[in-house]
């Protein structure tokens, strides 16, 4: 009988490495973290060094029950999770939670960057000792995390309301689409014309090219308005054109270094439309393993990395594989090393083929099409990453406007053209001429024919195109995880959970690959800048992942960076303290609500009655009680309540100006409803609709019918109802036409199907659950999700969230959960309750 336990993450891991090691060992899955801070309670003795208070995970009281009754036979333990700080932890905590009394038992850590067989046996040959300093790095995010998550979040609870959650590294990624957005809502376009000439030769080849006006006069010169562009046209005109000058120069081009975590998400984003955790969750199939040529072995290196650094053996192999399949042209004379950025974690290896000699074409029969695209990706990506640089040659062909009689103006245009010279790694990618921020400002041309210093050209025609400066784009999940990493927030295991905490939380919406903040995300983020600014700011959120790198170095004690980060941020939440609203206002504000006559009648909306008037008359009872003072928070919702009724309220206006609250008057929730909304709303109302729109429609009726007008997102949402239901709108293009409805195209929606299908051999269901006034009933949102799906062939973001949480639930009953949760990243998760945290 096997004596020597070896404890992994998950269970495709462990299949892969029993195989591996043979019956000696006995590998078992811890199913991720086992321990964390508990999730009703801060967890955390502030007041005696930051201890934190560790309880078993939710869920894994079997799984270590199942551990305990396996380790008993084995005298020596392998502690293998992930070589990164979650791994470390999570084998911090098995130690703990598996070590008897006596000690009798030898535990030890095994670390690989592959699970390969020569690099798995290597690894058991010379196990070591847990790395206390990256265990204590881990401790201290979690505790900051906990810390900030769970005093912040109740912060927007007094604020906003219920269920808000802020993060350390999630309210900064929030910030940045904010700030994106707010810059794209105050952009001004500004006219500028670009002017040139179609241009050709005098003698064959008499093929037309276009060149561009760059300097006026010897200078660059911009051409930003119409009158200006119309001269300059005048003063070309009856002009000849003339060959000034002719450079070439040779450029070599090379390639890019291969994978790191972040650039695979942003590459198949890029490439395939894949989100990050979709990215992430194949990712982590290919590294666990797979069944090839009746061997079980992982195909890429450990996937959550930000080295660039390539083993020795592995550039080798690629240097070789290069030579053989392309020539020795191909190969450079040493091999391509790259920099990683000063935080990387030297020790890993960037995301690379564990074996070069497995093409992807060989995989063909063993990989589903995602899994082989983005594994192509990656070897494509890390073979070119070794192969010689491009050859181009740049020419530059200036020519100049000869002045005629009385003109004393000069011009001179230009045309850039590019030829490939030798494709060097392009034989791997493909030719790419794009521009790369070394090539400078130059606006390449299609082709030039051969011309000479001197040589004189016919002007077919003068060019002049209007165009408009355009706003910042905004940030696609790729982007963002660019602008994260590029400004030091987060860490390779967060990017993906942080996009998707977003979503979750209904703090972004994603369009197309656009992410956009809704209307909700925009207040909370208004909110954390105007009382938390230097908490959530990009840079000091930097400044402390680079506190928790040093602390894995050992150059900072953990204790100490939170006891100097907890000092600072006790005085930033005393500072979020409202003072006291003052009851003379709040009696005024009152005085104004007791001139309504005609109140709206309450809207029942997702199980909750909702009454403008109730609402006043409570806050009249207690303020009159005098046993508890008015917030802030209530005073504001009796102003809006007020502002919505200012018909009947005479000086309404005045009064807000007086108390200077007339900002209030610009909100959006302050806004008449629009007459296209009101029209669409009508239309709705006539359509035969399924349960759940007619509840949603019924709710934002109800809203428009007590005053409030209707966010971006609850319109965008509309116009999606009836899109869904065009056929049942006569003349549907006229219609959505005159009032705005965007018809846009939906993301395809690749995990919905199969995950309801593997749903649909679920045959015992739990029991609903009531909580508070609401029941929760597994099989009957399954049904209404299977509807949805039916009738549009997609479901929304966070209709897939929780269906993802619902398959994990059913696990033990759904065909190929395995394969599914690596598909759709449903099986890594972070520690319980870190979701809000840093996702």
């Amino acid at each position: 009988m096997a004596d020597k336990l070896v404890i992994v993450e998950s269970p495709a891991k462990a299949k892969t490495i029993n195989r591996i090691l043979g019956a000696d060992y006995v590998v078992r899955p811890s199913m991720g973290h086992v321990r964390d801070l508990p999730e009703r309670s801060l967890g955390v003795d502030v007041k005696n060094g930051f201890k934190p208070k560790y309880v078993v995970a939710k869920g894994k009281r079997k799984v270590i029950e199942a551990l305990v009754k396996t380790l008993a036979g084995c005298h020596t333990v392998y502690l293998a999770p992930d070589p990164d700080r979650e791994g470390e932890a999570i084998a911090w905590h098995l130690q703990e939670l598996l070590r008897d009394a006596k000690n009798e038992r030898r535990f030890v850590r095994v670390q690989y960057n592959e699970i390969t067989p020569q690099a798995v046996r290597a690894a058991f040959q010379k196990p070591g000792e847990i790395d206390m300093k990256r265990v204590d790095a881990q401790q201290a995010r979690r505790v900051l995390d906990r810390l900030v998550g769970y005093t912040v979040s109740p912060m927007l609870w007094r604020k906003l309301r219920r269920g808000l959650s802020a993060g350390r590294v999630q309210s900064v990624a929030l910030r940045l689409l904010c700030e994106r957005e707010r810059e794209i809502l105050k952009f001004v376009p500004e006219e500028y014309w670009i002017l040139g000439a179609m241009a050709r030769k005098l003698v064959a080849p008499l093929d037309p090219f276009r060149v561009k006006l760059v300097q006026v006069d010897g200078e660059k010169r911009e051409v930003k308005s119409a009158d200006m562009a119309r001269q300059i046209r005048a003063d070309l005109e009856g002009r000849s054109l003339r060959v000034s000058d002719i450079s070439v120069v040779q450029v070599s081009r090379r390639p890019y270094p291969p994978f790191i975590t972040s650039t695979l998400q942003q590459g198949a984003s890029t490439a395939f439309g894949f989100s990050p955790s979709r990215t992430m969750g194949i990712a982590q199939k290919l590294y666990e393993g797979i069944a090839v040529d009746g061997e079980h072995a992982g195909l890429i290196t450990y996937m959550r990395t930000d080295s660039v650094n390539v083993s020795q053996q592995a550039l080798g192999a690629a240097r070789e594989y290069i030579r053989q399949a392309f020539g020795p042209e191909y190969c450079p004379e040493r091999p391509h090393l790259y920099k990683s950025r000063a935080s990387a974690q030297e020790a890993h290896e960037a995301i690379r083929p564990t074996d070069i000699a497995r093409h992807p074409d060989s995989l063909a029969g063993a990989l589903d099409p995602s899994e082989l695209k983005l594994y192509r990706l990656i070897w494509n990506r890390f073979v070119a990453s070794q192969m010689a640089p491009a050859r181009i040659e740049r020419r530059a062909v200036k020519v100049e406007a000869l002045p005629g009689a009385g003109q004393t103006r000069t011009y001179l245009f230009q045309a850039v053209v590019s030829e490939v010279k030798f494709p060097g790694f392009m034989r791997m990618t493909g030719v790419d001429l794009g521009k790369r921020e070394e090539d400078g400002e130059a606006e390449e041309a299609a082709a030039l024919p051969s011309l000479a210093i001197g040589e004189n050209l016919q002007c077919l025609q003068w060019l002049g195109e209007k165009k408009e400066t355009q706003p910042p784009r905004r940030y696609s999940e790729a982007s963002l995880i660019r602008a994260l990493e590029v400004n030091g927030v987060g860490r390779p295991s967060t990017y993906a959970q942080t996009i998707a905490t977003l979503m979750d939380r209904a703090y972004a919406d994603r369009e197309k690959r656009v992410l956009r903040p809704t209307e909700l995300g925009l207040r909370v983020n208004d909110l954390l800048v105007a009382t938390l600014n230097e908490l959530f700011d990009v840079k000091f959120t930097a400044r402390m992942e680079e506190s928790l790198d040093e602390i894995e170095k050992g150059a900072v004690g953990w204790v100490r960076m939170l006891d100097a980060f907890y000092r600072r941020f006790e005085g930033w939440m005393e500072a979020t303290r409202e003072p006291p609203t003052d009851p003379v206002t709040v009696r005024e504000a009152m005085d104004m609500l007791g001139r309504v006559s005609n109140w709206a009648p309450p809207v029942e909306q997702d199980g909750r009655t909702y009454s403008d008037e109730r609402f006043a008359r409570s806050v009249a009872k207690q303020l009159a009680d005098g046993r508890k003072a008015i917030s802030q928070r209530q005073l504001d919702a009796l102003l809006r309540i007020g502002i919505r009724y200012r018909a009947q309220i005479a000086g309404m206006e005045d009064f807000l100006k007086r108390i200077g609250r007339e900002t209030l008057l610009a909100e959006p929730s302050a806004q008449p409803l629009s007459e296209e909304t009101r029209k669409k709303l009508d239309l709705l109302g006539g359509l035969e609709l399924d349960e759940s729109a007619a509840r949603f429609v019924a709710s934002l009726a109800g809203q428009a019918d007590r005053g409030r007008t209707l966010s971006p997102a609850q319109i965008r949402a509309m116009d999606r109802i009836l899109v869904s239901h065009r056929k049942q709108i006569p003349d549907f293009e006229a219609v959505a036409a005159s009032l705005g409805v965007r018809a846009e195209a939906q993301a395809e929606d690749h995990e919905s199907k199969p995950l309801l299908e593997a749903l649909k051999s679920v045959t015992d269901w739990k029991p609903p659950v009531a909580r508070g006034n609401k029941s929760f009933d597994d099989r009957e949102f399954f049904l209404s999700l299977s509807a949805h799906f039916g009738r549009k062939g997609y479901l929304t973001d966070r209709q897939r969230a929780a269906l993802k949480r619902m398959a994990a639930r059913y696990r033990e009953q759904a065909p190929n959960y395995d394969k599914l949760a690596a598909d759709f990243g449903i099986g890594r998760k972070p520690a319980p309750g870190t979701a809000s945290d840093h996702g």
